[in-house]
């Protein structure tokens, strides 16, 4: 339970370095323009020089407007963001194509349906590379999902844009209502007990000689349970969740890390002013 109450402990970023460069995004973009480059994405790379940087991440007034509404961000920071998720789509374009091949059939009936956005695996890298979040398929998945929120499997700009608000900026009850959705695995506006096993059970320090060490991981949701069900209906609501967390903080990321660590919060934002 010792670990479950720690703080984040990972190491620290170089603040200089990071505002010389977007380490973790500079690093996946290399890796795919050297890797596994198709015929199309060469040809959009080439069409990126020829057009110049300056018109194709050029973000208009007209979604300039809805983003800066939304969000606490300022031009130059949205500008940036605008830049940065461009890359990314464009660089990635061979592996999105296929997400987005997928996506097509239900725009027709859901008009909504992305188009355009950062799939999975290039999301995954961002988090690991450049937010120091680094944890099992089963929890990266369900940020990915909370981020997705038209469920196409591409998270678009301005998905792109309020998660990183919240990343970024985001308050407190923000952050309890993203990191219960997290947890929330099933949607269902509830953590249950069976919830808290799946996530927790890749958290606990399994030791050698532990014979049944799932045993181990039903008393810590044990623990949990009396902790933060308030009300003892055997569930947690989200009622519940904001009450435990505005009383300890430090149980806000009980169930695994799906927020960034403070040191790279700061690297990025001081890449967005550059």
């Amino acid at each position: 339970m010792a670990a479950l109450l720690l703080p984040n402990t990972t190491a620290r970023l170089s603040v200089r370095q990071g505002a010389l460069a977007l380490r973790g995004i500079g690093r996946f973009i290399h890796r795919v323009r050297t890797s596994h480059q198709s015929t199309q994405t060469t040809l959009a790379l080439t069409n990126t020089r020829r057009m110049g940087e300056k018109d194709i991440y050029k973000c208009t007034p007209k979604i300039m407007d809805r983003l800066r509404s939304n969000t606490l961000f300022s031009r130059t920071e949205i500008e940036a963001l605008y830049k940065i998720f461009k890359k990314l789509v464009t660089f990635n374009k061979s592996s999105c194509r296929t997400i987005n091949d997928k996506v097509s059939t239900s725009m027709s009936t859901n008009p909504s349906a992305a188009s355009e956005g950062i799939n999975r695996t290039v999301f995954r890298e961002v988090l690991h590379n450049t937010f120091d979040i680094v944890t099992e398929n089963m929890l990266m998945d369900r940020i990915f999902c909370v981020w997705d929120r038209l469920n196409s499997g591409l998270i678009t700009l301005d998905h792109w844009i309020l998660g990183m608000s919240l990343f970024l900026k985001g308050n407190l009850p923000k952050q309890i209502d993203y990191c219960f959705a997290v947890y929330d695995l099933n949607g269902d506006g509830f953590i249950t007990k069976d919830e808290m096993f799946q996530l927790l059970r890749n958290c606990l320090i399994k030791f050698p000689q532990e014979e049944d060490p799932e045993e181990s991981v039903k008393d810590l949701v044990d623990i949990v349970m009396r902790k933060m069900d308030l009300d003892k209906d055997g569930k947690v609501s989200l009622k519940d969740y904001h009450e435990t967390v505005a009383a300890e903080p430090l149980l806000l990321e009980a169930f695994g890390r799906c927020l960034p660590s403070q040191s790279s919060k700061i690297t990025f934002s001081a890449t967005l002013m550059l």
